[in-house]
């Protein structure tokens, strides 16, 4: 099973259903953005994961490609149910890419469905890009999991936050999956850790927009060929429309840009050993 995690929105804003006695119900995936006539494939309900959080299971008979969705919730206890029309799902799903082929199609104005040869040529060139991210930054895009054990809450924290759990072995991003009571008042605690590329729009942006200009610039590609400017009478000589320049609207985002996710290092402060005070000076024995 493919799986699709949720942020019910409601009223313009992130909500959490169950929280207020409410519920996430179904998610119905149609074959067209109309999203009429009898649904491809029916999954729920979810499953809440976290708080705002929540998680369908997507069966796997489902073809590669787009779908259009709707979510059916209940916001909260006493509340009507309301539809959620503004969800797309490109499948295949659970993969080591955070970009789908689909949308480099998009970025490309190349129609849909995909074909097979299409689908794995733009997978590839999402591999590229990410291996470029990875390289910058120094850290992988997708999170590792982790288990804690008999672990035991701090007080005065939500069992759903992180900062409850004895986390600090793990100097990255920590989100908690699940966790399970013990008999005797402990927990075992499912964690992600890392950075979820998936979910940071601005490397998934940085992702899908260099792969598709890797492939517009590719003389042996046939897709998203660069746009024709200007064509001399004896078709000697071709002009091409200019990219425009990084910083203006519409430029490609740049590498830089994703300088915020690099990992911050800890290097302890180095001094000399020395003895201890009132013996000898030194930075942590010194009085004055």
């Amino acid at each position: 099973m493919a799986v699709y995690d949720y942020r019910p929105v409601w009223a313009g804003a992130l909500c959490d259903p169950a929280a207020a006695g409410g519920s996430v119900d179904r998610i119905d995936l149609y074959g067209g953005p109309e999203r009429t006539g009898t649904p491809l494939a029916t999954a729920g309900p979810a499953t809440r994961l976290r708080e705002s959080v929540y998680r369908f299971e997507i069966p796997d008979s489902l073809p590669d490609g787009r779908y259009w969705c709707t979510v059916t919730l209940t916001p909260a206890k006493n509340q009507l149910t309301a539809t959620d029309r503004t969800v797309r799902l490109d499948l295949p799903r659970g993969g080591d890419l955070i970009a789908s082929a689909e949308q480099v199609a998009d970025a490309l104005n190349i129609p849909l469905p995909l074909t097979a040869v299409q689908r794995e040529r733009y997978w590839q060139k999402i591999r590229e890009a990410q291996a470029d991210v990875l390289a910058y930054i120094g850290r992988p895009l997708t999170p590792t999991p982790r288990q804690l054990l008999s672990a035991t809450p701090m007080f005065g924290y939500a069992l759903d936050d992180p900062q409850a759990w004895p986390i600090q072995q793990y100097d990255d991003v920590v989100s908690v999956v699940s966790h399970i009571s013990n008999a005797d008042g402990t927990y075992e605690v499912q964690l992600l850790v890392g950075l979820d590329g998936s979910t940071e729009e601005p490397i998934v942006r940085y992702v899908v927009a260099h792969a598709a200009e890797s492939l517009r610039n590719d003389p042996s590609d046939t897709d998203g060929t660069r746009r024709v400017s200007s064509v001399s009478a004896e078709g000697q000589s071709i002009s091409y429309d200019t990219a425009p320049t990084p910083g203006q609207p519409g430029s490609l985002p740049t590498i830089d840009s994703l300088s915020g996710y690099k990992r911050l290092v800890y290097r302890p402060l180095t001094t000399a050993p020395t003895v201890p005070w009132p013996y000898g000076g030194g930075r942590r024995y010194r009085r004055w």
